[in-house]
């Protein structure tokens, strides 16, 4: 069970905040016979872009992460869903009043170096696994620890995120500030007729479901969806919701 993995990295960082014992004790709850699971797993690129998408739309206040930069660095994983992951963070860091993250010692140079995320950063020795926490009331965490793309577990057990949050606030407390400079903010959006187009794309929705829900036929969508993406200067889907994640159309 994923829970497992997830329960090892946490004495690194944590147990000084009693972060181990509220999470240990939600996941033995989440294990329990005919209690609700505490976390949802998603897989596939396509459902994983829409879970990053819907977080970083749905983020108003805070966002907190474990980032590694370099994980993905020598790794098989498409351009498009690195694109797309990326300018997603940059759009809820963007959303967020308080950006807090925290990204270990070897990946400095690769921070540098790539794309400026707003908010604060520091550095730490290491991290214990890539974590997302939006408004603390919803996370992410991989199911192998390090990569989104091999899928993630999204989680609304507000004990577990708590947890969580208790976890990066000690690690936070002890790590070196990293000084960076916030990109400006992206400005305006679709053309109106295009916005619950882009919703829907991004929400990892079929064709046919996508023009149901919106009450239009498929091949009216799919026209839809071009001029979208020609609003958008590109003609993959993938890119489309990294650039409209990027220009804060999210």
């Amino acid at each position: 069970m994923e829970w497992t993995s997830i329960g090892r990295g946490w004495s690194a960082v944590a147990e000084s905040a009693g972060s181990v014992m509220l999470a240990r004790s939600a996941m033995n709850r989440a294990a329990t016979e005919g209690q609700r699971p505490a976390g949802r797993p998603v897989r596939g690129a396509r459902r994983i872009s829409a879970a990053l998408a819907g977080l970083a739309a749905s983020t108003r206040h805070e966002l907190l992460t474990f980032d590694d930069p370099v994980a993905s660095a020598s790794r098989a994983i498409p351009e498009p869903f690195l694109e797309l992951a990326g300018a997603c963070m940059r759009a809820a860091a963007e959303r967020a009043g308080e950006v807090r993250r925290i990204v270990p010692r070897h990946a400095l140079p690769r921070l540098e170096d790539g794309p400026r995320i707003p908010g604060r950063a520091r550095f730490a020795d290491a991290i214990p696994f890539k974590l997302i926490v939006v408004d603390r009331t919803v996370a992410a965490v991989p199911l192998d620890l390090e990569l989104l793309y091999n899928g993630l577990l999204l989680i609304r057990d507000p004990v577990v995120v708590q947890a969580l949050v208790r976890a990066h606030h000690a690690c936070w407390a002890t790590a070196e500030e990293l000084v960076r400079l916030p990109p400006p903010r992206s400005a305006g959006g679709p053309p109106e007729l295009l916005r619950p187009v882009l919703e829907a794309l991004v929400s990892g929705l079929t064709d046919e479901a996508a023009a149901a829900r919106l009450g239009m036929s498929a091949r009216t969508y799919s026209r839809r969806v071009g001029e979208l993406m020609a609003a958008l200067g590109t003609t993959s889907r993938f890119r489309a919701g990294a650039e409209a994640a990027r220009r804060g159309w999210l």
